[in-house]
């Protein structure tokens, strides 16, 4: 059989760990076994019926064709009225851009402005798809590893450790996948006076799960808090997590009109325009009453509460309790070393993942792949009966392993 040529950038990725492990999940479940899928970044809530009769009038009133590359004038109109309403951002609707998700806004943002030799500054943990994006393209992650003895979140002084001439462009997450950490004004303030010395630095901030923070904390976007860096930031979000509406593929950004045009050219030749009935939809979830938002938050906090306390009971695993977002990201270094019932030893944190996935049914995502060791995330976008389960299931997991 003659071996087909596949291109080198191909080559310098990978499939996203996340997927893989819902995906054996999956597997596993069609094979007859309990699992608790706590893989997946998506809400287990229902789409709100307004979203979903909006949609389903877009597609009775002929909303069905083609729109716009850069997004309908309605969905332009409803993200503008959010980013004003919401976070003090005033952008025109030629300085917005509507992608099939906020993933693509972040690969058009990414293509538009990296290219070889052009270093990304990404603070670890960070989500699997922001290094991968960055190789991609052939442009260089520059990882600077933020733990949990900081907050894992990055700090000016690492920040500007980590410039470098070829600086091209800076990933924020905020609140963070994986780690739930919630960067504050006064946090953002202090990398907004770094970059000040660095013109040619972009700033990319991923706001997805702004509306799911905890304990009385407010997002920060860092375009609002200083507004001098806003003409080179691309603020990012999109409402998928806000709304579970993940299978929508609804993002959006709002940039400096130049970078938008390009990263639009860079759609017109991917994608081309979102879904038009997501888009009537996503200007139903910003328009519409919000009071779903708050529903959401409150259970997530309780989800949260309920199963870090249940991974700081666990032998061998620490947690912090995260700010914001839906995942826990206990260190799990405890169990390092240590050998499985069957004989298996557990060498790093995939090891103790899959362990746990197919010997105990509850599936996770190793630490690795989000840049930090040894770790894992849990997704609480799950019912607290799940989460109970599977917390007791880690635990008694963990209580088998023997050490040496």
């Amino acid at each position: 059989m003659t071996k087909l040529k596949v291109t080198d950038r191909v080559g310098r990725i990978s499939a996203s760990p996340s997927a893989v492990a819902s995906q054996r999940a999956r597997e596993l479940q069609a094979e007859g076994h309990s699992i608790l899928a706590l893989s997946a970044g998506e809400p287990d809530f229902q789409t709100p019926p307004h979203v979903i009769e909006a949609a389903h009038k877009a597609m009775l009133d002929g909303e069905t064709k083609y729109t716009s590359i850069s997004g309908t004038p309605a969905l332009k109109e409803a993200v503008r009225e959010k980013f004003r309403r919401e976070n003090g951002l005033d952008y025109t609707h030629d300085e917005i851009l509507v992608s099939t998700g906020a993933k693509q806004v972040i690969y058009n943002a990414i293509m538009a402005t990296v290219e070889k030799g052009d270093e990304v500054i990404i603070p670890a943990p960070y989500w699997i798809s922001y290094e991968q994006i960055v190789q991609l393209v052939n442009g260089t992650a520059k990882v600077v590893t933020c733990g949990a003895d900081v907050g894992f979140k990055l700090s000016a002084q690492a920040l500007e450790e980590a410039v470098t001439p070829n600086s091209r462009l800076l990933m924020l997450n905020t609140p963070s996948n994986p780690s739930g950490a919630v960067y504050t004004e006064d946090d953002l303030a202090a990398l907004a006076e770094v970059l000040r010395a660095h013109p040619q630095i972009w700033i990319l901030t991923d706001d997805i799960y702004e509306h799911i923070v905890f304990d009385g904390l407010k997002a920060a976007t860092i375009a609002a808090v200083a507004p001098d860096l806003k003409d080179r930031t691309i603020t990012v979000n999109g409402v998928s997590k806000a709304y579970s509406m993940t299978g929508f593929r609804i993002g959006y950004a709002g940039a400096p009109k130049d970078l938008i045009k390009h990263m639009n050219k860079v759609q017109s030749q991917s994608t081309s325009g979102a879904s038009s009935v997501g888009q009537a939809a996503a200007v139903a979830a910003l328009n519409g009453p919000q009071d779903f938002v708050e529903t959401c938050r409150q259970a997530y906090q309780e989800r949260r509460d309920l199963i870090v306390s249940m991974l700081n009971q666990t032998t061998g695993v620490s947690c912090q309790t995260p700010e914001g977002a839906f995942y826990a990201f206990p260190d799990c270094s405890g169990l390092m070393g240590t050998t499985t019932p069957e004989g298996k030893r557990i060498e790093n944190d995939e090891d103790l993942v899959m362990h746990l996935m197919d010997d105990h049914g509850v599936a996770l995502v190793h630490g690795a792949a989000y840049g930090v060791s040894p770790n894992f995330r849990v997704s609480f976008a799950a019912s607290m009966e799940e989460l109970e389960e599977a917390g007791r299931r880690i635990q008694s997991a963990a209580n088998a392993l023997a050490r040496d």
